[in-house]
């Protein structure tokens, strides 16, 4: 049993009941002292809870206030607060492969003297690259999709077969998400009318918060909130997506300068390991640590695209934001190896603005997709 696949659970009660809603947890050990392991062999990354019930048969609850969702990348500790039967499901569905899970809750968005005003929103839970599109991703998609009816107005870069894809603009991001959904047997999201008929596979069109099929189960860009929430990496009130306040070289591919105190880096302007004299100068993917959920590449290496149209923050709450009806111009976040403000555009709640038609070497993306 390697640590990814082990959580453990304090049982006051004689029973344990386990169930899944894509493959049953197998309990490996059950100790005197009322630890209970168990394991999970193919959903490693699939996110557990713990349920509640005064008698074996149920009904089940969620509501006691120690019951928790419990992470199954790391290993972690449940302590029950009163004499119950208690049970482990699973409440993902089979991971996708190179996704992460995000859960849903209330986040924090924006930074005082960054993005303002702070807020909060409700943010339901969803799927996430673990990495940045690579350009080994982006053409297998791509070679497929241009024989099946989808056309593009970039047809992507990048500087090895594992480095990020950059060079794609708003567009060519929607359509290929959409040929990634098909090609893998999945529902697209996006289309060209607002009752979902036809499907959005050519030209330069603004799609709209109608047209895109949010429930569909198909690979999207992320919304903003969903991009900053998943970048903070459950950590709250910090800049960058490691939960500390200072950046350097050692975290990630950006410029660095003496512009801003919280850049730290021994090593100024591009990072000296990936300068090698030929643009662009970007990192094969998940060459820096994770953050807190498992996601490489959250700052620094290139800008990722996002569904938004930039705008200014409503202090409202809401749940599941996606941005102005219209607007000019779409949101990036990420920072990228270029820039010289690298470090002022890495952190969390750093928002860029870019052209849709704009496709640079600064610029990628990554996919998200719902439950």
């Amino acid at each position: 049993m390697n640590a990814r696949q082990m959580v453990v659970v304090m049982l006051f009660a004689a029973g344990l009941i386990t169930g899944a809603l894509a493959q049953t947890p197998v309990v490996t050990s059950i100790q005197g002292n009322g630890n209970v392991t168990w394991t999970n062999a193919v959903n490693t990354n699939a996110i557990y809870r713990v349920e509640w019930a005064a008698t074996a048969g149920g009904p089940w609850c969620q509501s006691l206030q120690s019951v928790h969702t419990i992470d199954a990348l790391g290993d972690q500790s449940f302590g029950a607060a009163v004499p119950m039967f208690y049970r482990v499901v699973m409440t993902t569905n089979q991971p996708p492969v190179g996704m992460v899970w995000i859960d849903g809750g209330g986040v924090e968005l924006g930074q005082n003297n960054i993005a303002v005003p702070v807020h909060t929103n409700f943010v339901s839970g969803f799927w996430m690259d673990e990495m940045l599109v690579t350009k080994m991703e982006w053409d297998q998609v791509y070679l497929w999709a241009i024989t099946n009816g989808y056309t593009f107005d970039n047809a992507g870069s990048g500087k090895g077969t594992n480095h990020p894809v950059q060079s794609v603009n708003f567009y060519d991001c929607l359509k290929w998400c959409n040929a990634r959904s098909q090609k893998e047997g999945s529902t697209p999201c996006y289309y060209i009318d607002p009752i979902y008929f036809n499907l959005y596979k050519a030209g330069d069109l603004a799609i709209s918060n109608e047209w895109v099929n949010w429930n569909s189960g198909g690979y999207r860009l992320p919304t903003e909130a969903e991009w900053e929430k998943a970048a903070r990496g459950g950590r709250r009130g910090h800049l960058f997506p490691w939960g500390g306040d200072t950046i350097s070289h050692s975290q990630a591919n950006y410029f660095s300068t003496n512009t801003y105190s919280y850049d730290v880096s021994p090593t100024r302007g591009h990072h000296p390991i990936y300068n090698d004299g030929v643009q662009p100068y970007t990192s094969p993917v998940g060459s820096f640590p994770a953050n807190g959920f498992g996601l490489h590449d959250m700052a620094g290496n290139v800008f990722q695209w996002c569904w938004d149209w930039y705008g200014a923050y409503s202090a409202a709450y809401q749940t599941d934001p996606r941005g102005l009806a219209s607007g000019t111009n779409r949101v990036q976040h990420g920072a990228s190896w270029e820039f010289a403000g690298g470090a002022f555009w890495a952190r969390c709640a750093a928002r860029n603005v870019n052209v849709q038609g704009n496709g640079s070497p600064y610029v990628g993306f990554r996919c998200v997709r719902g439950p």
